[in-house]
């Protein structure tokens, strides 16, 4: 009986959140459909299917939405490490006691978090990218990685300041050298602490990268809109499309939960 009721109390939660899930699945449909009808629309859902797969000479290949995730992905992959380079390197600059450090990077993120991404990506473009020779995809790896790493940089500034200063003592006195204080240390605090708001510039991250389709980069929002202008179907392409970065993100999302529990994490 206690089995009974301790798998109910379980359960409750889970059958709770697909209920909701379900009104509103059934809701959007409902409102969607509607507006169609009203609209004259008529949907094309089977041709959907055509642009993620197709088959050829008896084997399956990847189409235009699925060229354009994994691009998107590359990009999204490689400015998320220079990135997390960046926002470190600019957190311990901040926090440094070079008064033309801190300087530098107090001056590096206001600048960047007070001017519009797609300005940055303008400038970087026309201007700059040319002058030092990088190509589109370079570029949008440059213009994205400064971006976030303005605001990954206050994030770990956040994280190492709330390191207490016994925790840098500690490791002096065992003579552990400032670079091993850091690595072994203090940085997997630091990450286990600010996991969550990591994710969420991570998240944030993917979702800008649609903006460098500006740069003719194909991209997933560039195949998409390329296929709308082709097919004529807006609705059906779009909803696609928002539905790939949903699983992107919410994979990320899980992802991160599980590395919270496998780093023992204890958010209430």
């Amino acid at each position: 009986m206690l089995q009974k009721n301790t798998l109910i109390k379980v359960l409750t939660p889970f059958l709770s959140a697909l209920l909701q899930i379900a009104v509103l699945v059934f809701g959007l449909v409902w409102l969607l459909n509607s507006g169609a009808e009203a609209m004259g629309y008529q949907w094309q859902w089977s041709r959907v299917p055509d642009y993620l797969f197709f088959f050829e000479d008896g084997e399956w290949w990847p189409a235009e939405l699925i060229d354009g995730l994994v691009v998107t992905i590359q990009i999204s992959a490689i400015s998320l490490l220079f990135t997390l380079i960046i926002g470190l390197g600019t957190a311990l600059l901040r926090l440094s006691d070079s008064v033309v450090g801190r300087g530098l990077a107090r001056g590096y993120i206001e600048l960047i978090r007070n001017t519009p991404l797609l300005v940055q990506i303008y400038l970087l473009y026309f201007v700059f990218g040319p002058v030092i020779g990088l190509d589109r995809f370079a570029t949008a790896v440059l213009a994205l990685s400064l971006f976030q790493g303005a605001y990954t940089a206050e994030i770990f500034r956040a994280g190492l300041a709330s390191i207490p200063d016994g925790q840098f003592e500690a490791s002096r006195s065992l003579g552990l050298s400032k670079f091993s204080t850091y690595k072994d240390v203090i940085l997997p605090q630091v990450i286990q602490r600010i996991l969550p708001p990591l994710t969420n510039e991570v998240v944030s991250l993917i979702k800008n990268s649609s903006i460098v389709s500006v740069m003719a980069i194909f991209d997933l929002t560039t195949e998409g809109r390329n296929i709308v202008s082709e097919t004529a179907m807006p609705f059906e392409i779009w909803f696609t499309v928002a539905a790939i970065y949903l699983l992107l993100t919410l994979s990320l999302s899980g992802l991160s939960a599980w590395m919270e529990h496998r780093l023992g994490a204890q958010w209430k």
